[in-house]
């Protein structure tokens, strides 16, 4: 069971990792509802490395990127369910839009994200490579998704 932590926690394990040259893996996200897509997701993203790290959105960063009506789990929860995962080692929660600022102090090896991102359009991506690390891509679920599930609870896309 993975642990949620605070940054100078996080980078006391990482550091320790280090030095016992573990490979740090990262993603982030808002993972509000967890789905197949988000398991599966995070499962292969475990199997790029020792260590996976989850940079979680806080609820007002969420606000800010998907509108007032999100989250509809609050941070404690997401980061509570995410931690649950056996693929996850820690979740850190983050209140920019982007995660560069703490993927700058983590520097992982390997951050991850899902198949409808490219480095050209990744933020984060430009910190990753000024630490050293590399960015990969893992396809997406077909038919998984937080918004597909919202839209089924509001009966807009039911089938």
């Amino acid at each position: 069971m993975g642990e949620i932590l605070q940054l100078k926690e996080l980078l006391q394990k990482i550091s320790k990792a280090k030095v016992d040259m573990k490979t740090i893996v990262t993603t982030n996200g808002c993972f509000d509802i967890i789905h197949a897509g988000h398991v599966r997701y995070l499962k292969a993203a475990k199997t790029l490395g020792d260590m996976l790290i989850v940079c979680l959105n806080s609820d007002d960063s969420v606000r800010r990127l998907k509108g007032p009506s999100r989250p509809l789990n609050g941070e404690e929860d997401r980061a509570e369910v995410l931690a649950a995962l056996a693929s996850v080692d820690y979740v850190i929660i983050f209140t920019e839009d982007t995660p560069c600022s703490i993927l700058e102090k983590i520097k992982p090896k390997i951050h991850v994200k899902g198949g409808d991102y490219t480095e050209e359009n990744l933020p984060e991506a430009e910190a990753v490579k000024k630490g050293g690390g590399s960015v990969k891509f893992i396809p997406l679920v077909e038919g998984r998704s937080t918004t597909n599930l919202i839209d089924k609870i509001n009966c807009k896309n039911f089938k």
